[in-house]
């Protein structure tokens, strides 16, 4: 390609490595993602000029599109280079768009180039084979933008008008979020049941154990609830004590296992939740950087393949790679005969990617770990381990099953077992859902006996079980129902799951997720009069569509023209419901599920009805005596006289010993606490009324508002946060007690003798050492944190704020310019002006010329400590002077007005200066 030539990425991390591969007659320069989007009000998509949509740019947006200008300009050749997929495409073109509007792009040609992998050899090869923008994948993209965006701009302002409390409705979201509730309405219905198993040990003729099931009794194959209480399990165990048993057959088999298909974007999500413990949004971002390029010992270079994909096939080249890194280092016994091909069993898999797969097989895991930060480090070996996994032999087992009988044969146990023959695969990875050591009965080692043998009864064992109620959704098991359902696309689970905890509809408890009072009364408002529209088939079948469009089969405007023409007439109908109509029909809905023995009966004062009601934050459970009646509970299933009712409302736990005072637990605007006090007794009387007082009156003339006495802190009662995790049913007078003494001392520094102290504050529990202040894990109890795990912790806390470079000397002063890691990354310091880093910065990379540059841009800003905060905060003081020099007159007083204004010094809290 001859002449000058700009290469347009995504990102700077990206166009940084990409730069390194590329000589002088290339400028590599990134868009930050999309430049324009539709602008955030009504009208933005107009269904009756046939969908004409705006696009305007953000501020970033505008800036980056200057940059890109600038770059192009005398250009020769203008390459596209967003990522591979529908999401990159349209980035592609909205920079056109913007570059022909401008009237930038002058005689240069422009091509769109991809590439799967950020390495030398595929970006070259791309850049020789420039094509036309994808119109098919463009158009997919116009429609799923355009029905997000109707579903959205229409349906949130209802439920802003009818549900109060509530924020807004996605179209995928909203049948995510209805998975969720539907799971938590299962379980809170579930009713267990009993059930008993019965073990027992055989003694063989050598001597040995053989443990064993009972499977059948009285001459039939027992189901799992078969015995359904003790008394029948105890006539199981007396029929075995009395029989007399040996062996009646034996069967081998062997079993092979299949390795699992290489990582798509779900898979890697769910794996890396389930081996990792790592959430989706953090997996999809430690995955760009290793897509993006790590900084090899001087070489930067991108380590896996994109990593937005729904393909789980490799490049011939890639299976070539895996197949001869196999016989080199384990042999060719983990070598099969052909290389093993794998196709997706998603819904709606466009299978246009390769899976995700590292960029060079020969880049080991313990040779990069070096080089990269601890979760980079895990998942890139767990990619590297499931690529070559994926091509090995399968494992091998040799399964046993003995079946034990008495004489009669009208009862019998089974003995199963099994021997790994041979690992295969197993010897680098399993998946944990194929754990095959989970079942330790089905993993024991077999003695060694024969049909035929006598055996002696040792222990008999029955044990009693419940069955359980389905398992709340994981960020893994989520993910993976919803790519069940072909709901959303690989790209937007991790955003689903991050929308719905930012709109406090769920929560997760440890790994689960919790619907939110909240979140549950917008799934039944929406089941209710938007039922089709969080169908989960309806939802598949749209996805369908919009993958029709990508391959060129459907007619993008169609395809929104079909869904509006519905869509309009359920918003109309729903503009016309009252809140009261809303109310009526959410509480016969839920009727049947909140209140399953048809009791309606207040518990507190017996005459009232309870059912659904709307408050500011959300819904609840209320008596329809209010306010006479002020009973509450959550919105969830009353399991007991009472069950959750005050800790909607009041919970009253007890007295503190010491003071006498009432310990009760109170549901607050912000969430759960427990409170001390306020002391109970008789109220005393009002002072007798005196001569009025005269009515004070400000300079206006108008009566002076009385301010309201201060509540002295002796006589506020003293509360306590309710630490995240902790279940509030759970909570005793001993707990509470524990907490309304946070915060707590823990001792003094082993080193300097400080106090260490442990509590919770607005952003959690935390530990505090002098102004050193530490987050305490989840996996910590603030009552309990002990001496030694506080100083671990408050010193990696130090450490992280410690210096980690000294860049030099700022010339105008000569102090030092330092890079420091703070609460949002990397950020640089010179006196008490920070300024925050791009991501992906590393901290050797910073020059000191930057960062003389960075620093200077700030402090002209007015950044914390810098000259322009200076020079702003002198002239706004000096500016009332000024003013009240000049006589007095009518034009004057605008211009007091504007002096009065001086905000120089909120520069303080300017974002960049808050990472330290």
């Amino acid at each position: 390609m001859s002449g000058q030539t700009v290469v347009i990425v995504e990102s700077p991390a990206k166009a940084k490595t990409i730069n390194k591969y590329l000589g002088r007659d290339f400028t590599v320069i990134a868009s930050f993602g999309h430049v324009r989007d539709l602008p955030p009000k009504d009208g933005s998509v107009r269904p009756d000029e046939d969908f004409a949509m705006d696009w305007e740019f953000a501020e970033r947006g505008k800036a980056r599109i200057d940059d890109i200008i600038k770059a192009a300009k005398g250009a020769d050749n203008i390459l596209l280079a967003s990522d591979p997929d529908r999401e990159g495409e349209a980035i592609a073109w909205h920079v056109l768009e913007a570059l022909k509007d401008r009237k930038a792009l002058g005689h240069a040609k422009v091509g769109r180039i991809t590439f799967n992998e950020v390495t030398k050899n595929a970006v070259l090869e791309a850049i020789k084979a420039p094509r036309e923008l994808d119109q098919p994948l463009i158009d997919a993209y116009m429609a799923r933008r355009a029905l997000d965006y109707l579903v959205g701009f229409n349906l949130s302002p209802i439920l802003w008008r009818k549900l109060p409390g509530a924020r807004s409705a996605g179209r995928v979201q909203s049948v995510a979020l209805r998975l969720i509730c539907e799971r938590e309405s299962e379980i809170e219905v579930f009713v267990p049941q009993e059930y008993w198993s019965v073990a027992v040990d055989f003694l063989t003729p050598a001597g040995q154990t053989l443990k064993t099931r009972l499977t059948h009794f009285n001459g039939k194959k027992l189901e799992k609830l078969e015995l359904g209480n003790a008394g029948a399990a105890d006539a199981a165990v007396a029929a075995i004590k009395a029989g007399q048993f040996s062996i009646n057959s034996i069967e081998h088999k062997k079993v092979k296992r299949h390795p699992t298909a290489p990582f798509t974007t779900s898979t890697l999500q769910q794996e890396a939740s389930r081996k990792l413990g790592l959430g989706a949004s953090r997996t999809m971002r430690t995955a760009q950087k290793l897509y993006e390029g790590v900084s090899l010992g001087g070489e930067t270079v991108g380590l896996i393949t994109y990593m937005r994909t729904d393909g789980v096939s490799l490049s011939l080249d890639a299976i070539d790679a895996v197949r001869g890194l196999i016989r080199d280092n384990y042999g060719t016994k983990y070598l099969p005969d052909a290389p093993r091909m794998y196709k997706t069993k998603a819904k709606n898999a466009q299978e246009a990617h390769e899976a995700v797969r590292p960029t060079d097989m020969r880049r080991l895991p313990e040779d990069v770990a070096p080089f990269l930060d601890r979760d980079e480090a895990r998942l890139y070996e767990m990619i590297w381990k499931r690529t070559v996994a994926s091509q090995m032999e399968s494992a091998e087992f040799d399964q046993a099953t003995i079946d034990v009988t008495p004489t009669d044969g009208k009862t019998q146990l089974r003995a199963t077992g099994s021997i790994v023959v041979f690992d295969g695969f197993l010897k680098l990875y399993f998946e944990d859902t194929d754990d095959l050591t989970a079942d330790k009965e089905d993993d024991q080692r077999l003695p060694p006996v024969k049909e035929g043998d006598k055996l002696k009864t040792d222990v008999v064992e029955p044990s009693q079980h419940f069955t359980q109620p389905p398992p709340r959704y994981s960020e893994a098991s989520l993910v993976k129902k919803l790519e069940e359902l072909g709901i959303g696309r690989p790209s937007t689970y991790a955003s689903i799951i991050e929308v719905l905890q930012n709109r406090n509809y769920v929560r997760l408890e440890g790994k689960a997720f919790v619907p939110e009072d909240r979140g549950r009364i917008v799934t039944t408002f929406l089941e209710s009069f938007f039922g089709k529209y969080v169908q989960y088939d309806f939802t598949a079948d749209l996805e369908g569509q919009l993958d029709d469009i990508s391959g060129g089969e459907k007619q993008w405007k169609a395809v929104l023209r079909q869904f509006w023409t519905d869509f309009s007439s359920s918003i109309d109908g729903a503009k016309n419901l009252t809140i009261t109509q809303v109310i009526d029909d959410l509480d016969a809905v839920l009727s049947s599920h909140f209140f399953p023995d048809g009791n309606r009966d207040c518990p507190s004062c017996k005459s009232g009805r309870i059912g659904l009601k709307l408050g500011k934050f959300g819904a609840f459970i209320g008596c329809s005596n209010y306010p006479e009646c002020k009973y509450t509970r959550r919105l969830s299933i009353a399991t007991t006289e009472g069950g959750d009712a005050l800790v909607e409302g009041d919970k009253d736990l007890g007295f503190d010993p010491e003071t006498g005072l009432p310990v009760s637990l109170k549901r607050g605007p912000y969430g759960l606490y427990v409170q001390l006090g306020p002391k109970v007794g008789p109220i005393e009387p009002k002072p007798a009324a005196t001569e009025e007082a005269p009515v004070e009156l400000d300079k206006n003339g108008k009566p002076k508002k009385k301010k309201k006495p201060k509540v002295a802190d002796a006589d506020k009662p003293k509360r306590t946060s309710l630490p995240k995790g902790l279940n509030p049913n759970e909570v005793s007078l001993e707990i509470a007690l524990k907490l309304l003494t946070l915060p707590r001392e823990i001792g003094g520094h082993p080193e300097t003798g400080e106090i260490i102290y442990a509590g919770i504050g607005r952003f959690g529990p935390y530990l505090k050492l002098g102004s050193t202040f530490k987050s305490i894990p989840k996996d910590d109890d603030v009552l309990t944190i002990g001496m030694n795990r506080a100083v671990t912790l408050l010193a990696e806390a130090k450490a992280k704020a410690a210096e980690l470079r000294n860049v030099g000397m700022h010339p105008d002063d000569d102090k030092p310019i330092t890079i420091h890691m703070g609460r949002f990354g990397l950020y640089a310091k010179h006196g008490k002006t920070m300024v925050t880093l791009p991501k992906g910065s590393k901290p050797e990379d910073l020059t000191l010329e930057r960062a003389i540059e960075l620093i200077n841009a700030k402090a002209a800003k007015g950044g914390k400590g810098g000259k322009g905060a200076k020079a702003k905060a002198a002239k706004a003081k000096a500016a009332p002077k000024e003013t009240a020099e000049k006589p007095a007159r009518k034009a004057a007083a605008p211009k007091k007005k504007a002096a009065a204004k001086p905000k120089a010094k909120k520069a303080k809290s300017d974002p960049d200066t808050e990472v330290a």
